[in-house]
């Protein structure tokens, strides 16, 4: 698909595609929305099919690992998601102009709030579009309330909420990402901020899309993260530079396989439908696409618990992280390791062969000196000085 020159959006997905993706998820299901945030998981592991397939069906994947038996931990309390809706309207209370403070603007003069409603998916990106267009056009600030923005995933256009957009008037345009997790002494925890940053990584890429149809617009690379200061419900904020995030998720996005070459694969009658097929069906439909487990999916997708168990029934190194599962180059499982290590299999030429079998060896001359006659295992209890505060 390629995007319209008047709006940005993208064209229609054929009526074919449309009608398989539906098919899959099963007769009058909905499509489960793909937000920046499963986006930017897909994009940290591109070689994944399954979860290509499912995000791009709009398959609900926490019903259907619940199904399948495996359900994943996720979601937020009401508690929280009450405490970070109040916390997001005392930001952009005033029309904005608390936000605007936070990006160093005491005085903006008037500010516009657009009016983003609009009927259906397409619609509201549209109505973005062209209030983007116009607040370019003004010279003037404005403040986009939650618009939506397009972009093209694996073929199929995907719908994207940021919580804002500011418009200063130079025609920059800026993501603000609003978190509910503290910012104390002026820092936040660097797992949550990078994940931010990824997810406001997806927002400019489709900003990127519409200023190149904008004249005089410019997305720019750095996004407004705003916290609650310290333990209070007092807004601050910390520019994010984004521009690593942005290139790694645009260049792992551009390596996806198109939905549609992954559906075509699929046996014939395959589907998704959590209401009306028997776990058994639904687990030889999974099974029958390709998946790409690591540890790191256990915190970003529903179907992990599902993915891990297969792949430990399986024997698979991928088990064991991504980085022991490159190292081992062209032995797949742990049978295989072990086998290799002992010396029964692998060619000794092979560094990942050779590597194996020194380390066993090394492990084998350890165990070997620690059972010898006289030598004592060291007691480090002893050792410890009773005067060592430490110790009481």
């Amino acid at each position: 698909m390629s995007a319209s020159l008047d709006t940005g959006l993208p064209r229609p997905a054929q009526t074919t595609l449309r009608q398989a993706l539906a098919e899959l998820r099963g007769p009058g299901t909905p499509p489960r929305a793909l937000d920046a945030r499963a986006l930017a998981a897909l994009a940290a592991n591109p070689g994944c099919r399954r979860r290509a397939l499912l995000d791009g069906a709009g398959v609900d994947k926490a019903a259907l690992a619940s199904k399948l038996g495996s359900p994943a931990p996720f979601g937020q309390s009401q508690f929280a998601i009450m405490r970070g809706n109040s916390f997001e309207a005392k930001v952009k209370a005033d029309g904005g102009r608390e936000l605007l403070r936070l990006l160093g603007v005491e005085e903006p003069g008037a500010v516009s709030v657009p009016d983003l409603a609009a009927a259906g998916p397409q619609g509201r990106t549209a109505r973005t579009a062209l209030a983007l267009r116009e607040a370019t056009g003004a010279g003037t600030w404005a403040l986009l309330d939650h618009p939506l923005l397009a972009l093209e995933v694996a073929g199929s256009p995907v719908y994207l909420e940021p919580d804002a957009v500011v418009v200063d008037p130079d025609g920059r345009w800026t993501v603000v990402e609003i978190k509910s997790f503290p910012m104390i002494d002026g820092a936040a925890d660097a797992s949550k901020v990078g994940a931010a940053a990824r997810q406001s990584a997806v927002y400019v890429l489709a900003l990127e899309r519409m200023a190149a149809v904008t004249e005089g617009a410019r997305v720019a690379h750095s996004v407004l993260l705003v916290c609650p200061k310290d333990f209070s419900n007092v807004p601050t904020a910390s520019v994010v530079d984004v521009r690593k995030q942005r290139s790694v998720t645009r260049r792992q996005l551009a390596r996806l396989t198109r939905i549609e070459e992954i559906a075509d694969a699929l046996p014939e009658g395959t589907t998704f439908d959590v209401e009306g097929c028997s776990p058994a069906e639904l687990t030889e439909a999974v099974e029958s696409v390709p998946h790409a487990y690591a540890p790191e999916c256990l915190a970003a997708c529903e179907l992990a618990f599902h993915c891990r168990a297969r792949a430990r029934e399986a024997g698979a190194v991928e088990t064991l992280g991504r980085a022991v599962r490159g190292e081992l180059g062209g032995l797949t499982t742990v049978g295989a390791v072990l086998a290799a290590a002992r010396g029964e299999a692998g060619d000794p030429d092979d560094p990942a062969v050779a590597a194996l079998r020194r380390a066993r060896a090394l492990r084998q001359e350890a165990l070997d000196r620690a059972s010898a006659p006289g030598v004592k295992a060291p007691d480090f209890a002893s050792s410890l000085s009773e005067e060592d505060p430490a110790c009481r």
